[in-house]
Order: structure tokens, then sequence, then C-alpha cells
């Protein structure tokens, strides 16, 4: 596999191995892809939810983000933490194995 360069072939390699997320009305839910030293960070982006009178309400528990390899081009899932602490569970995965 040849690793990936660009936002647009980690999206590729993503698609191909995991299930596209879908909004509550059944569309896809956009991908955002963050950079960094070792590997892409693959997050959905999802509306923010809202009570009937429009108040913010947390995000429904679980889910996870996709990390990609900027090495290999593998794979890994991480737990749906904010962006920084996914990004330390990785380093952290690749540094015991």
């Amino acid at each position: 596999m040849t690793p990936p360069t660009t936002p647009e072939q980690v999206l590729d390699i993503v698609r191909s191995r995991y299930a596209e997320p879908k909004l509550p009305d059944g569309t896809p839910a956009e991908l955002r892809v963050e950079e960094f030293d070792i590997g892409y960070l693959v997050c959905a982006v999802f509306p923010p939810v809202t009570d009937a009178a429009g108040r913010p309400q947390p995000a429904p528990p679980g889910g996870s983000k996709i990390v990609v390899s900027k090495e290999t081009g593998e794979t890994v899932t991480v737990p749906n933490h904010p962006t920084e602490t996914a990004i330390a569970l990785y380093r952290k995965q690749q540094q015991s194995s």
C-alpha cells in the first residue's frame, strides 16, 4: 500500500475500509482530515444537537475517529475524544506496539 500524501488520498483510504457516517436525514456526514506529524486524524462532522427550545445538548456517547499512518497508510480507530487527546492516544498506541 502506498502511504497517503494528501487529505484526498486519506479520505479515499478511509472510504474504502469503513462505512460512511450518515446524518439523521440519511445524507453522508462531512469527513474532516487533521494532519499531524505521524498521521492523519479523520472524523465525521455532525451538526450540533439542540433541544426543542434550541438549547445545545451534549453529543451522544460513543463513536470513534480514524487515524491513517503517514508511514504505511494503515488505519487505526481511536475513541471519539477531542483532536489532541485522540492524537495523543494514537501516539501512545504506536509507542507500545
